[in-house]
């Protein structure tokens, strides 16, 4: 950069500092253009101090006024373009090419028009050109000629000859290939300049995309060293990347990750590449699968290669797999209870009635009134328990309209609050950092959603019940990896139990599966049909002795078309 890109001053638009390699800088060639003027002025100085005895008094006059000027100039140059950062334009660059061309004179006339120094002229025409543009450069060409022309025709009277137009005509043909040689060398900077900017521009792309991915990616080099690590791969393996770079990785990856160290060793041994296998990782106790794909960059012949790892914490995906298996399963079970409901509730309903018509005819003694009352009792309960697997099976979204989840939280917190298994004391609390929290669907279905969710967690914990149901709109980092949905809603349901037993936890939606005494197992089934006749999920996160937290996800808008 510089000063006066630094400072913000306005460059020529002419011109503009160049990469390097190509044109340097502006202000760059003027310091070459002090330093030169300066050992050039100097050299003539001395040249006609060392020979003062031989010289004429007005020579050596002239040459002690070059040196004077030419130190004032330079000094006064410097200081504007370099020390106050001026701009640097068009009026000063002349002004600098006639104060060249008029101390070039002065030596010519001190030495004679024949001299050596006339070649002065080209060097300052060739510089000036590629300073400004190629008409700027012929201009100053011209001025060079006219000045040769008047010290020989006037400082030393000469007739004219062929050898002074033609000197005259080197002046104008250095201009013109200088001019043109310029021009193609700023063309070349400028594509220069905009291939850097453009691979800037890329790596920092590639290296923001690197950063924010979702996807694990390590690098380990050909002497298993780990060369590379993004935050991702930090988070999921629990690394520092800062502290293990260079350092032997594949020892320590085959502690947490034997499958990964594994599928890095064989590629870089063998060249091929490893895609979609899977491995399980334990870190902070905690163990997960990842899906990994690997594969391998050659550097150079002869060297191992080394290995690139790409892998992602598949757990999402594979709670979302069981959903899908879970729900299909639970369909098939909803028709088959729907079917076996029917057949065995009319009968039913005919045994409990023909016990109690024939308590009517015949009066009963104390055995048979035991008998009766204990078959009347069996046959409500199994149709109640008949009437609960009907509603199992007839979980369908049958109206949709828009709706405020906070409200329908309210009501199926209210309607838990009414159930004797609730006391009193027990202390539901709703939190919503908005309102109102738009969505489509049933809203009878969402108020079972939240009485079966709220009245299962009052009676995990039926001394103290607490319970915490929290509505709004989820964070992008809470979405589960590979759930698409449409502007998903969240209803958190949070209780302070203790937890799910961990062999019920597996088949916790499945009908007929409870950890109560005395419940059916039918309430969290129904609450999963609900929740995916509208197209959401539920998930169940659960710490022996520390609570359960159900946690729902449901689209803003419900389609119909797309759950079905």
């Amino acid at each position: 950069m510089t000063v006066a890109a630094a400072t913000g001053k306005r460059m020529m638009p002419w011109r503009r500092p160049s990469a390097p390699g190509v044109v340097p800088p502006i202000r760059t060639l003027l310091r070459w253009l002090y330093i030169g003027r300066l050992s050039i002025a100097s050299g003539v100085f001395l040249g006609a101090a060392l020979a003062w005895f031989q010289a004429d008094i007005s020579q050596l006059f002239i040459a002690s006024l070059c040196i004077t000027t030419a130190l004032v100039f330079t000094a006064a140059s410097f200081w504007y373009t370099h020390l106050r950062a001026g701009e640097v334009s068009h009026t000063f660059l002349y002004s600098q090419a006639v104060f060249d061309l008029a101390l070039v004179t002065a030596f010519v006339h001190i030495s004679g028009p024949f001299s050596y120094f006339a070649a002065l002229y080209i060097l300052v025409i060739t510089f000036n050109t590629v300073l400004m543009p190629l008409a700027n450069g012929l201009l100053i060409a011209l001025l060079a000629g006219i000045l040769y022309t008047a010290d020989v025709v006037i400082g030393h009277p000469v007739e004219l000859s062929a050898a002074l137009f033609l000197q005259v005509a080197v002046y104008w043909l250095v201009a013109g290939a200088t001019g043109y040689l310029s021009s193609r060398a700023r063309v070349a900077g400028a594509a220069h300049d905009t291939l850097a900017a453009e691979l800037r521009r890329v790596r920092l792309e590639a290296t923001d995309i690197l950063r924010n991915i979702k996807t694990g990616i390590l690098t380990v080099g050909g002497e298993g060293n780990l060369v590379y690590a993004n935050p991702t791969a930090e988070a999921v393996l629990g690394l520092k990347a800062g502290e293990l770079r260079d350092q032997p990785a594949l020892e320590w990856l085959e502690r947490i990750a034997p499958v990964l160290a594994d599928a890095i060793r064989r590629t870089a041994s063998e060249g091929r590449r490893v895609l979609r296998r899977e491995a399980d990782v334990t870190v902070a106790g905690r163990t997960f699968p990842i899906g990994v794909s690997t594969t391998a960059v050659h550097v150079a012949d002869g060297h191992p290669p080394s290995v690139t790892a790409i892998f992602k914490d598949i757990s999402d995906e594979k709670r979302l797999e069981a959903l899908h298996l879970r729900t299909e399963r639970l369909e098939a079970v909803a028709e088959l209870a729907a079917s076996l409901a029917h057949e065995i509730k009319n009968p039913l309903a005919s045994i409990r009635s023909a016990v109690e018509q024939l308590s009517r005819v015949m009066p009963p003694g104390a055995d048979e009134r035991v008998l009766s009352g204990l078959i009347v009792r069996e046959s409500d309960r199994l149709s109640r328990l008949l009437t609960e697997f009907l509603d199992f099976s007839r979980v369908r979204v049958t109206s949709s309209a828009p709706l405020d989840l906070v409200a329908v939280a309210e009501a199926g917190i209210r309607l838990a609050r009414q159930h004797p298994d609730c006391s009193a004391g027990a202390a539901i609390e709703l939190a919503a950092v908005e309102r109102p929290i738009a969505v489509e669907g049933d809203e009878d279905l969402l108020h079972r959603v939240v009485f079966n969710l709220v009245l299962n967690a009052v009676q995990a914990q039926p001394a103290s019940a607490h319970v915490t149901v929290d509505v709004g709109v989820p964070d992008v980092s809470l979405i589960p990896a590979g759930m698409a949905m449409d502007s998903p809603r969240i209803l958190r349901v949070r209780d302070r139990g203790p937890g799910v037993a961990s062999d019920i936890l597996p088949r916790l939606f499945e009908p007929f599966v409870t950890g109560r005494p005395g419940g059916t197992g039918l309430g969290l089934a129904i609450v999963q049909r609900a929740v995916r006749a509208h197209g959401g999920f539920i998930f169940c996160d659960t710490t022996r002795g520390h609570g359960t937290t159900f946690s729902i996800f449901i689209p803003a808008r419900f389609n119909a078309e797309e759950v079905a």
